[in-house]
């Protein structure tokens, strides 16, 4: 061989084996940062276990602070009334009191009257009336003490009502500062409470951003093991049956392993971009990274020769204005806000609540679910329909 020969072969080996190389590097990169990703995922998912955890315990907290606060209000309530009725009580006795002075002022008034004549001069000399006459100053002096007798009881009524009084009102005021603290702890516990949210929520975002990441360099999204743990966790909060769920999944996406490539720039309509956009902000998602379904271009006719849109997100393979439709009542089952069409049990969760809305679906009626099916793909088409069912059939056998 010529030397020439000899040293451009020389120079293919190295070529070769640079790129053989740079290749094997690429890969041990793209494996180092799934690793560094996983375990920031794993990071993540302790911090949002023990902060859901801590979370319930100051709604905890919270409620049994409520039920304190509630209890405190009642018995102020209830001492109130009875001060109000003490009060009413003192001031039928005042009433009483006084209209006894009045009597007795009578009384002595009278008296005094009566000792001042002249009985010898007055009256004529008569055993008879004297006797009469003597009789009667004897019944004013007897009523007399028993009008102060009278008024001695309902004084020492009136005392004694007074201390109870009083001792309401301190209870009162008691019970009122006790009530402001529980007030101020209860503030201080619900701040707390918003706090904790947020940091979960946070968490959220940053497992969603991170999740996505992985998902972009796995080429796939989900296990078979959490397809099955979450399709289960929404038949068991929708009723939707498990075997209908995984026969939609499977037409939708392949189980999750076919969440799209495309990207929204190019793949979504126009009049979603602007909700995808918000979509991904308020996950903490980078919009230009996030994979979407690509468009179908099965119109040659049309002047783009597409015809149609792609935009479909995650494995439920919602358009956006959809996911915005459910994102709410998908948080109120997961538990998840805000919640992630990238999310599996979110995504999956808004897929059977969606069929749900179809009568008949969660008792498994076959009329139903060919209805549901034409909902969930918007119009009806027998190759989907046939396809969904096949497989739902398919996958009941297998749960069973």
């Amino acid at each position: 061989m010529k030397k020439s020969g000899k040293i451009f072969l020389v120079f293919l080996l190295m070529l070769l084996f640079a790129a053989g190389m740079f290749g094997f590097s690429s890969h041990a990169v793209q494996a180092d940062t799934m690793s560094n990703i996983q375990d920031d995922i794993n990071k993540y998912n302790n911090k949002l276990k023990d902060a859901q955890a801590e979370l319930t315990a100051e709604q905890g907290q919270l409620y049994k602070n409520q039920s304190k606060i509630a209890a405190t209000k009642k018995l102020i309530t209830q001492i109130t009334s009875d001060i109000s009725q003490k009060e009413a009580q003192l001031k039928d006795l005042t009433n009483q009191a006084d209209a006894n002075k009045n009597i007795l002022t009578e009384y002595i008034r009278q008296i005094y009257y009566v000792d001042q004549e002249d009985l010898l001069v007055s009256l004529p000399v008569s055993d008879n009336k004297l006797n009469d006459l003597s009789a009667n100053f004897d019944g004013m002096l007897g009523v007399k003490a028993k009008i102060i007798a009278s008024l001695e009881t309902i004084n020492n009524t009136k005392s004694q009502v007074e201390q109870v009084r009083s001792s309401l009102a301190d209870l009162q005021k008691n019970n009122a500062q006790a009530l402001a603290a529980q007030q101020a702890q209860q503030a201080s516990i619900a701040s707390d409470v918003q706090d904790t949210q947020s940091s979960i929520q946070d968490l959220q975002k940053k497992l969603s951003s991170l999740q996505g990441d992985l998902n972009a360099l796995l080429g796939q999204s989900y296990s078979t093991d959490d397809i099955w743990k979450a399709v289960k966790f929404a038949s068991d909060k929708t009723n939707v049956p498990r075997g209908f769920l995984m026969g939609v999944l499977q037409v939708e996406s392949h189980l999750g392993a076919n969440i799209g490539k495309g990207t929204y720039k190019t793949d979504m309509n126009p009049n979603q971009q602007g909700t995808f956009k918000a979509i991904c902000k308020s996950l903490g998602i980078n919009p230009d990274k996030q994979p979407v379904s690509r468009r179908v271009c099965y119109n040659p006719k049309a002047a783009d020769h597409c015809g149609g849109w792609g935009g479909a997100m995650g494995a439920e393979q919602f358009i956006p204005t959809t996911w915005m439709a459910y994102s709410n009542s998908v948080s109120a089952v997961t538990g998840n806000s805000p919640a992630s069409p990238w999310n599996l049990y979110d995504g999956i969760t808004a897929m059977a609540i969606k069929l749900a809305r179809t009568p008949g679906v969660t008792s498994g009626k076959t009329s139903a679910l060919k209805q549901a099916t034409c909902s969930y793909l918007g119009t009806c088409s027998q190759s989907y329909m046939s396809g969904v069912l096949y497989w739902a059939d398919n996958y009941k056998q297998l749960l069973n």
